[in-house]
């Protein structure tokens, strides 16, 4: 009884690995359709490095001298005068305040 015990076990697994090979079969399957979207990395691009500018230091001019009078004084590009050095210096007929004006005169 043991020899058909494993008679009938042997005639099982011959059976169950003969089903799979039956059923084995070539398959063919034909898809027309929208492709699956694919990333591509792009080239890596060489961009040269900006160039080097160096800018000149400002120039910065003196103030701008305006000869002529400033308030009561007279700037004559070198010094500058009181009006009263400027007239008596010059001798445009001014004699400043005090001076034959009524300004600190006895009478």
């Amino acid at each position: 009884m043991k020899l058909a015990r494993v008679l009938a076990g042997l005639v099982g697994v011959v059976a169950i690995g003969a089903s799979g090979a039956a059923m084995a079969r070539v398959d063919l399957g034909i898809n027309i359709g929208v492709p699956a979207p694919v990333y591509v990395a792009p080239q890596p691009v060489y961009a040269p490095p900006p160039p080097v500018v160096y800018q000149p230091a400002p120039v910065y001019g003196g103030p701008a001298i305006v000869i002529g009078w400033h308030g009561n004084r007279y700037w004559d590009g070198h010094r500058y005068w009181n009006r009263d050095e400027w007239y008596r210096h010059h001798g445009h007929g001014y004699h400043g305040h005090g001076h034959g004006h009524g300004y600190g005169h006895r009478r």
